[in-house]
Formats: structure tokens, sequence, C-alpha cells
């Protein structure tokens, strides 16, 4: 009797396939984002190609005809130009002393607010205030209501003791827009620092407090290391907004006295002397340096996550 043996059949995986009505339901729930997506690429997506042809660009809005392919020379000019270069610096330096002030008092003022203490809710509240005020409103406040050297409020203390009346703006042009960036930004980074302070550990530091630890050095050992995520996102996210920041400048010195930053240079150049092609350059480089600054923001943002569904 023979024994027959039969090979299996190979048989070719068939690649599985959705079914019709799993499509429809994928499309269904993507539809009602399509509109917002639309009109986020009209809105900005759409003018920054446009600002970004341009910038390539010599193009005089006074003389239209004339204007022609350059290249790269818009950009070389931008970085080369001694103007646009101070501008530069004064947007580096504007944004480095504000965020650096605002997060230091932030931290103080989160600290402040960590602690129960009666009506911390209304003290709270009157300590964001500053940071809902519209960026113009409160440059006009500075300029008027507390700078100003015959009726404003801080030579009117100086002249109730008896002190000097300084010309705050002509004397501390760039100091006096930095105090008010600080003043409306310092209750964005205390937000921040408060959030860190509340996601302590507090089992933690009672183990600290038991083992003789003081108050500083729970802060140094303890609190710094854990806010250090949050620090550094209130930094970046600061920085994106300090460097774009037109208000300011345009309000309270109206760019003069070495207080004009790149935002207010790319006005310059394009409202008034009407050089489209430069502005557009310029404007692309606060771009690309903000769209640097956001992605170092985006990855702090990602990892605080993280540390947040690890803890949970």
């Amino acid at each position: 009797m023979t024994a027959t043996t039969t090979a299996p059949v190979a048989t070719t995986p068939v690649p599985a396939t959705r079914p019709p009505s799993a499509r429809l339901r994928a499309w269904a729930t993507r539809a009602p984002l399509l509109p917002a997506l639309i009109f986020m690429i009209v809105v900005t997506q759409l003018p920054f190609v446009a600002t970004l042809v341009i910038s390539f660009f010599d193009w005089n809005a006074l003389y239209p005809d004339a204007r022609h392919f350059t290249g790269l020379d818009n950009y070389q000019e931008v970085l080369t130009d001694a103007d646009l270069r101070h501008s530069v610096w004064t947007t580096v330096l504007l944004t480095v002393a504000v965020v650096l002030a605002g997060l230091v008092l932030g931290l103080v003022l989160a600290l402040l607010l960590d602690r129960r203490f009666r009506g911390r809710g209304v003290v709270r509240t009157l300590l964001i205030a500053p940071f809902l005020v519209v960026p113009v409103a409160a440059a006009l406040l500075w300029k008027h209501v507390l700078y100003n050297p015959e009726y404003g409020l801080f030579n009117g203390l100086l002249h109730y003791v008896g002190g000097p009346q300084p010309d705050w703006i002509s004397t501390t042009p760039l100091l006096a827009v930095e105090a008010s960036l600080v003043w409306q930004w310092t209750p964005f980074m205390m937000l921040i620092l408060l959030a860190g302070l509340q996601s302590r550990d507090h089992e933690q530091i009672e183990a600290a407090r038991v083992d003789g630890a003081s108050d500083w050095q729970i802060f140094v050992h303890l609190t710094l290391p854990h806010l250090r995520r949050y620090l550094e996102l209130g930094a970046l996210l600061g920085s994106i907004y300090i460097v774009q920041n037109f208000d300011a400048v345009f309000t309270i010195t109206s760019g003069g006295l070495g207080t004009a930053n790149l935002p207010y240079t790319v006005y310059q150049s394009f409202y008034q002397a009407h050089e489209n092609g430069l502005a557009s350059a310029a404007g692309v480089l606060v771009v690309i340096g903000s769209i640097v600054i956001a992605t170092f923001a985006l990855r702090v943002v990602s990892s605080l996550f993280r540390e947040e569904v690890s803890r949970a």
C-alpha cells in the first residue's frame, strides 16, 4: 500500500480592502474639517507664498513697471544693511530683556499665588488683567498715563517727593518700550509657571520637609528642576510673540530713538518707502525665525504631555 503525500498549495495573501462603507465613514468624519483647512490655507499659506515670491523681486510700488527679478539680493541687503542689522539687534535685545524679566517676575508672582490666603482668587484675576488689555491700549496707557512728563503718574510721584521730572521716552526709549511689554507679558509667564507649581508632587515635598530640608533647599533642588520645562515653554512662547511685536514700538516711540525692531522696519519699508520686495524679504526672515522658535516650543509641549501621561 503506497502512501501519497500532497504538497501544500501556496496561496497568495489577498490584501485586505476597506469596505466602501468604512471609507464613507472616514470621509464623513473628515469632511467637517475641510472648510476650516481650506480657510486656513487661503488666509495664511497663500499670502506667505505671495510674500515669498515678491521677496525675489526689486519691486517699488511707486515704479511698478520697473520691477524685475533679483534673486537673493533683497535678503542680502536685509542682512548687510546697517539700519536693518540694527533693527535685528534691537529685536533680539528687546526680546531677551522682556522674556527674562517676565520669567523672573512671573516666577515670583506664581510662588506667591501658589500659597493659600484670603482673596487669592481676586488677586489672581487682578494680576492676569494686564495680559487681557488690547496691546495698543496698553501702550497708550503707558505713554500718556505713566510716561507723560507733564501729567504722568511717574513724574507726579517724583514731584510729590521732590525728585526730578525726566522725559521717560526721550531719555530711556528702549527701556520704556520694554517696561510696557514686561507689564503686559508677565501675567502670561505667571500662568504657565503657576500651572507647573500646581503639578508638583506634594508628597515628595512633604517628605523633604520631614527630612529637614529648608524652603530654599526645596525650591532649588525640587521646584526649579520641576519647573525647567515650564520655564522653557514660557521663554519660547514669549519669544514668538515679542519677536513679532509692533504695537508698543509704533505707539510709544514710533520707531525713533533707536527702538525700531524688525517688524517696525518691515512696516517702514512697505508703507513708507514702498519697497515691497525688501519688506517681503525682511518679513520672510521674521516668519522663519518664528517657525524655528515655534518648533522648539512644540517639542517642549510634547515632552510636557508625555510626562503627564507617564505620571497618570
